[in-house]
């Protein structure tokens, strides 16, 4: 992999595709531990999470459900503080298994904001499976029940993740330069 432009940034490699599938493959092995005789149902949060989502749903040998759900803090590069829903959730959740597929958690913000919300549904359960999280900006913390990896607080593109809506369809993810 070399370095890539998105915009006007610049991006160097960061996680493979190889580890990124490996990865997948072992979260949805602990999944279908946990949830064996059970039907889950994922909420997947757009746009970011739709690559994640296929690739887990394609390893997933239990049955399962999905539905998606559209929320958004970031402009550009940063954090706006502000989460807004544009799609909302038209699935009952009563008494189900409730997994929320996130591609990445960084000040907790939007988990924060939404998990009430979930709540007020009475699921059975209520996990989340993300795939990177940034311990460092942590501003809300939350538990992660199914993580793929923890990364350093910086900006980071592809497989699904974003710089302003480009960047999204690179199989691979980059982070911004320094």
């Amino acid at each position: 992999m070399v370095t890539i432009q998105v915009h006007d940034k610049f991006f160097e490699p960061y996680i493979t595709r190889d580890a990124i599938v490996a990865r997948v493959k072992e979260l949805a092995r602990a999944i279908e531990k946990d949830y064996a005789g059970k039907t889950p149902l994922f909420i997947a949060i757009l746009n970011g999470s739709f690559m994640f989502a296929s690739d887990l749903f394609q390893e997933l040998n239990i049955p399962v459900e999905i539905c998606f759900i559209k929320l958004a803090s970031y402009k550009g590069t940063k954090s706006t503080g502000n989460v807004i829903t544009s799609i909302g959730l038209d699935t009952e959740l009563f008494d189900r298994e409730v997994i929320i597929l996130e591609d990445i958690i960084d000040t907790g913000k939007t988990m924060n904001e939404f998990l009430p919300q979930l709540m007020h549904h009475h699921p059975a359960s209520l996990k989340i499976c993300a795939l990177l999280n940034k311990p460092e900006a942590t501003v809300h913390p939350l538990h992660i029940d199914y993580l793929g990896f923890s990364i350093p607080d910086r900006f980071v593109v592809g497989y699904g993740l974003d710089y302003d809506g480009l960047g999204r369809n690179i199989k691979e993810i980059y982070q911004l330069t320094e």
